[in-house]
């Protein structure tokens, strides 16, 4: 049997803290690592709760410090958390820490790096170990540059994978 249609995306902060967790669809995989997609009008918790306005595909890469969401907004074309490397608990639910550094590039191209403030605290606060804080500023670094470059899988990469999303959800309503 094939691998579940859907996957529990978790979210968590340093500490096994919850933070945002949603349900998202399995397109496929790469060798950049795992496609999903959300759709417009699920539901997420969290620090906020809400639904989300638009389609986006989630990228779950196989062993990087580092999940991209692409598609999200009429303004936001793609938006990187830095995480410790995603862990699949099981073939339907994947979780990963997110350690607040955030790379974003607008629909303007404009490339930004997001939440150092915060990276800032929380490596104080929650005791982020040396190498952690390391990999994330390196990680963060790295992104910075492939996103604004839109190196893949920051370029044209998620087309297909939003086809795909967009494409199967004209076959579920037929």
């Amino acid at each position: 049997m094939g691998a579940p249609p859907t996957v529990d995306v978790d979210f968590r902060k340093w500490g096994d803290r919850p933070h945002y967790r949603f349900v998202a669809e399995r397109l496929g995989t790469d060798d950049a690592g795992a496609w999903l997609g959300v759709r417009a009008g699920s539901t997420y918790t969290g620090p906020v709760c809400g639904t989300y306005r638009q389609d986006f595909a989630l990228l779950v890469p196989n062993d990087d410090w580092w999940v991209a969401s692409f598609d999200l907004s009429n303004e936001l074309e793609l938006y990187v958390d830095v995480v410790k490397p995603a862990v699949w608990l099981a073939d339907d639910h994947v979780t990963m820490v997110d350690l607040d550094l955030d790379v974003i590039r607008y629909r303007d191209g404009r490339v930004v790096l997001d939440d150092e403030n915060e990276f800032e605290e929380h490596r104080v606060l929650y005791s982020y170990p040396d190498d952690v804080v390391q990999r994330a500023r390196e990680t963060a670094d790295m992104l910075m540059d492939a996103v604004a470059r839109r190196l893949e899988p920051f370029g044209v990469a998620s087309g297909s994978w939003m086809r795909r999303l967009s494409e199967d959800f004209g076959l579920r309503l037929r």
